[in-house]
């Protein structure tokens, strides 16, 4: 028998919610899907990048991780400088593109210093 597995979403440890959840929407992109405050030691943020099937999650109450902990986060794109343009223009601090024989990459970090990279994956033949 062949299991299968999808990842579906992924914690993403942060100081301030309101914050995090800004910076994702408004200077990454990401659709908020939900955002609930079930009482006051829990809150449950979703957000989900556009085009993917994994979200991301943060809040009060749903990890002990340490804000700023999450390192490797890989958001896979077409057009890797494009990406990078348009975060520029949206105030984001992000790398120059980093080119290597298996992608080009860009990466940046959340306000909580948890750090992403943007991959564009190489042409294959």
């Amino acid at each position: 028998m062949t299991m299968q597995m999808k990842l579906e979403l992924a914690i993403v440890p942060v100081t301030d919610v309101d914050r995090a959840k800004a910076f994702y929407t408004e200077k990454i992109g990401f659709h908020a899907d939900h955002d609930h405050q079930v009482n006051e030691n829990l809150r449950f943020v979703q957000l989900t990048p556009p085009g993917s099937a994994c979200s991301i999650a943060f809040g009060v109450g749903i990890t002990k991780m340490q804000p700023g902990s999450l390192e490797g986060g890989l958001l896979v794109v077409e057009d890797v400088r494009a990406v990078r343009e348009e975060l520029v223009k949206r105030g984001v601090d992000i790398s120059e593109i980093d080119v290597q024989p298996w992608g080009d990459f860009a990466h940046f970090s959340d306000p909580d210093g948890n750090r992403w990279s943007f991959q564009q994956l190489p042409r294959r033949a």
